[in-house]
């Protein structure tokens, strides 16, 4: 199989495995900087050009595309997809993942359980807003913020609305959800891959915080999650078309709730944290998804 890895950092651990695991499952394997291609579109063909050079034919392509670059990076993705190349995660799917907004509106639609979340935008609102929620403590949460980066836990009323009074002098979407106590600052990031979760890990917030994101001062240990958080951890993914990615859950007095989705989930944690070769159970995945019958390419005339 021919595979590209969408990465703008080849010395990534995240980017490394996924190369050593192609390699080892005897898949030629090339990591392209999605800033560096650029594409031609035309009713008779698409194309795609590297570093002044055409890319063409391959069977399957891994998109790891930072939250900095989302927009840019989804449009090289599509082109592929174009261009009748196989993803595990389409260019749709992440931009739905990387709209927190959006995901619990869509996980929320199909029955899956969430914190109760609130969403507006008029400052004349805000007091009607947070009665919809409930007391406090809240958290406060920039819609496309990543890694715990843009958390905020306001455990007075007029904490709430002075940080929503401030979010919004600075035109920044976000979302205000209820504080699950019960969690006592733990997730549990499910690493969901084709259809299951392959490995599982406890993360748990620092002394003093309520963020258990590893790049927040959090700890990981390898766990087993349950049926019932399997089977939310997988839907989710489902809900959103996700073939790879990490669900995060909290484990609360009515189940287990999801918190975010991420589409691009780091490798190094969970497996550090499992043991679990994760690269490869990405690798074993394309091998069974991709599949080049006749016909299978949607608008893959590739312009040369």
């Amino acid at each position: 199989m021919k595979l590209a890895i969408l990465s703008r950092n080849t010395k990534l651990y995240s980017t490394r495995r996924l190369v050593d695991a192609a390699r080892q499952h005897g898949h030629t394997v090339r990591v392209l900087d999605p800033l560096r291609c650029y594409m031609r579109i035309a009713s008779d063909g698409f194309a795609m050009h590297y570093k002044g050079r055409s890319i063409a034919g391959y069977d399957a392509v891994i998109p790891r595309i930072g939250a900095s670059v989302t927009r840019y990076g989804t449009a090289v993705l599509r082109q592929f997809e174009l261009m009748g190349c196989y993803t595990p995660n389409s260019s749709d799917a992440i931009v739905k993942a990387r709209d927190k907004l959006r995901c619990h509106q869509l996980l929320a639609a199909q029955g899956i359980g969430l914190p109760d979340t609130v969403f507006g935008d008029n400052p004349d609102d805000t007091n009607d807003l947070l009665l919809l929620l409930g007391p406090p403590p809240h958290v406060v949460k920039l819609n496309e913020g990543t890694q715990g980066a843009g958390v905020m836990l306001t455990e007075k009323l007029s904490a709430s609305r002075g940080v929503i009074e401030a979010l919004r002098g600075l035109y920044a979407n976000f979302l205000v959800q209820e504080f699950v106590e019960e969690a006592r600052g733990a997730d549990l990031r499910c690493f969901v891959v084709g259809g299951r979760v392959v490995a599982a890990m406890k993360r748990q917030a620092p002394k003093g915080d309520f963020r258990s994101n590893l790049h927040r001062g959090g700890t990981a240990k390898g766990v087993r999650a349950s049926a019932a958080e399997q089977d939310v951890a997988v839907r989710a993914a489902g809900v959103l078309g996700l073939g790879v990615a990490g669900v995060d859950l909290i484990r609360s007095a009515r189940g287990p709730l999801v918190l975010e989705v991420n589409a691009s989930p780091g490798l190094e944690g969970i497996e550090e944290a499992t043991g679990v070769d994760v690269a490869g159970a990405v690798m074993a995945h394309l091998a069974t998804a991709v599949q080049r019958p006749v016909g299978r390419r949607v608008g893959g005339r590739a312009l040369r």
